[in-house]
């Protein structure tokens, strides 16, 4: 049965919903109101894949539904899509009863995600160099001197804007379906990344030299030289990684596609 107009926007509105219009939802209906209930669920989303990547909420933290939209002062309706979104990215298990969980680091999807990427990176980069432009090479020049200006345990989100940014221009020449899947693959990884910079701080020089040589490799129009620096550097920040956390794992598909990609194509 439709709901009658004559209902208060009170009325329509579940029990134990009163924080969303706090939280500045839209009570409306329509196209307007269906848009402002989706920008907050992503609001919520960032805010809690933030404090997962961050360490605030640590794997293995358990998450209740109503307890972190009383934290985070919003309704329960967005704070499902947010909990749906975080299971899609691999962040969290949720549970049948509401529950959910962080996820602990596993060796597994580690290895399959690098794997991806270095396959996809590598021809995503061997398509850009064939068309990098002297403005390419500035932006690209400038999000690496942002980066080495950074100090990324005191300005995490500034530094990893910055390196989302350098790898962006690196791989522009694909089309918008493979960008969309090397940003997501980029995504699911950054955790992996931030823990590669607590175990192994002494790696800043090497990952920087080798973020110069992918822009030099760049600015030369080599293809094959940019798709090994990448497949390599990707492959190390996945080694490394696995080495702290489960070094007795076989990381068959992060090996495999090194020796692929790695040979920039020969």
């Amino acid at each position: 049965m439709s709901r009658s107009r004559s209902e208060s926007p009170q009325e329509q509105r579940p029990a134990g919903d009163e924080t969303e219009a706090q939280a500045g939802a839209p009570t409306g209906e329509g196209p307007a109101a269906a848009a402002g209930g989706r920008r907050l669920a992503l609001d919520v989303h960032g805010r809690l894949r933030a404090m997962i990547l961050n360490g605030e909420l640590p794997p293995g933290s358990v998450l209740l539904q109503a307890e972190m939209a009383r934290k985070l002062g919003v309704s329960r309706t967005p704070m499902r899509e947010a909990f749906r979104l975080l299971q899609e990215e691999g962040l969290i298990d949720a549970r049948p009863d509401q529950r959910a969980r962080v996820r602990s680091v596993d060796p597994e999807d580690l290895d399959a995600v690098y794997g991806a990427r270095i396959m996809l990176e590598t021809l995503a980069v061997s398509m850009t160099a064939k068309s990098f432009t002297a403005e390419d090479i500035e932006r690209m020049s400038d999000a690496l001197k942002r980066m080495r200006g950074l100090t990324v345990d005191d300005q995490p989100e500034e530094w990893h804007a910055a390196h989302h940014e350098f790898h962006g221009i690196a791989t522009q020449a694909v089309g918008p379906h493979l960008q969309r899947m090397i940003a997501s693959l980029g995504e699911h990884s950054e955790r992996y990344i931030r823990l590669a910079q607590l175990g192994a701080p002494a790696s800043w020089s090497k990952a920087y030299a080798e973020h110069e040589a992918l822009l030099d490799a760049l600015r030369s129009s080599d293809p094959a030289e940019a798709a090994r620096v990448v497949a390599r550097h990707l492959a190390r920040t996945a080694l490394s990684v696995l080495a702290d956390i489960a070094p007795e794992h076989e990381p068959a598909a992060t090996r495999t596609a090194l020796a692929i990609a790695g040979n920039g194509g020969h």
